[in-house]
């Protein structure tokens, strides 16, 4: 058992997981903990190889299974090299993106095998589970306006509404880790939202 609190941060692309991610972190030591913001893919110096693999437009021909295994490996690596460490510490880890995510992106956008998805990401994680998943709800086709157009975020509309309800569907069948708050408004707006539903759980 680890000491510290791990905090994932899901959603669709372009939602602000990494603005609101800072705020939390800033907010968090600001209250004497420490804090270790890292983000997936490509939170560790082999993980920004893998990433680059996973997001190049010119990958057109990358496999769905390859797709599914590059995103475990990477976050094998950043499991034991950066996030269990941290949790080892008594750090409390921010983490854009975990295993949500996957499941999210491959098993319901792409209609891949769920269940061989959550086998191959226990193996990578060491069946390390967040404390508390914040996702961020927003219409596709208003976040996906803020993004810059990598190999995943050129998939269409009818893809991405798939990933929502997925996340949605998640978080409704674990209510107890997972909290859905509005991406909608300013940064301060959503920040004040994500204290409210981390609310007794750090």
């Amino acid at each position: 058992m680890y000491k510290g609190s791990f905090i994932t941060l899901e959603g669709v692309d372009g939602v602000g997981k990494t603005t609101q991610a800072l705020l939390l972190k800033e907010y968090l030591e600001s209250k004497g903990h420490e804090v270790c913001h890292t983000f997936e893919p490509g939170g560790t110096q082999l993980g920004s190889q893998i990433r680059s693999l996973l997001l190049n437009p010119e990958h057109s021909e990358l496999h769905s299974m390859t797709e599914i295994l590059l995103y475990a490996a990477d976050r094998a690596q950043h499991v034991f090299e950066v996030v269990r460490p941290s949790l080892e510490q008594g750090k409390t880890v921010i983490c854009e993106r975990f295993v949500d995510s996957s499941l999210a992106y491959q098993g319901y956008g792409l209609g891949l095998d769920m269940e061989g998805i959550r086998q191959v990401n226990r193996w990578a994680t060491g069946n390390l589970v967040p404390d508390v998943t914040i996702y961020f709800d927003a219409d596709p086709a208003e976040s996906l306006i803020k993004t810059k157009g990598d190999r995943i975020e050129q998939r269409t509309l009818e893809y991405y509404s798939r990933v929502r309800e997925g996340f949605l569907q998640m978080a409704r069948a674990e209510p107890k880790r997972f909290r859905i708050i509005s991406a909608q408004g300013t940064r301060e707006e959503v920040a004040s939202r994500v204290l409210e539903a981390l609310g007794g759980r750090i």
